[in-house]
């Protein structure tokens, strides 16, 4: 059974996902990618790094799956955006990594916007490897 999290670590959590939908939203609004300005936007950047700095204090209640799915989120977004730049190498490439650059950026919308949906009914996320976390 898991416990409840305080309410500040609650907030805390939706902070976090504000921020990563800040730096994502921030890409479909510019000319920047969404995956781009996930990776590379400092509101992510300090939310991933929140993520890590607060993981102990969530153990052992639903949050912990929350920061989990953020933190994998983020690492899956940047090993995509790494391939699909060795991809831009190569002429035929080209396309692919912009097809790669444009579904990730929707992935990572979805994700975020899933999580927090969750978030919202006080429901743990389904986090089945612990890869990257």
């Amino acid at each position: 059974m898991l416990k409840q999290p305080n309410s500040g670590l609650v907030s805390l959590t939706y902070v976090i996902y504000g921020l990563h939908l800040f730096s994502a939203i921030g890409g479909v609004l510019s000319p920047a990618f969404v995956v781009t300005a996930f990776l590379s936007g400092w509101p992510s950047i300090i939310a991933v790094a929140l993520n890590y700095i607060i993981r102990s204090d969530v153990k052992g209640t639903y949050l912990e799956s929350h920061f989990q799915w953020q933190i994998r989120t983020f690492w899956h977004a940047a090993l995509w955006l790494l391939i699909s730049v060795v991809l831009m190498l190569t002429l035929f490439g080209i396309p692919i990594a912009f097809f790669m650059l444009c579904f990730t950026g929707l992935w990572v919308l979805y994700r975020m916007v899933r999580g927090l949906i969750r978030l919202m009914g006080q429901q743990p996320m389904q986090v089945v490897l612990n890869d990257f976390s």
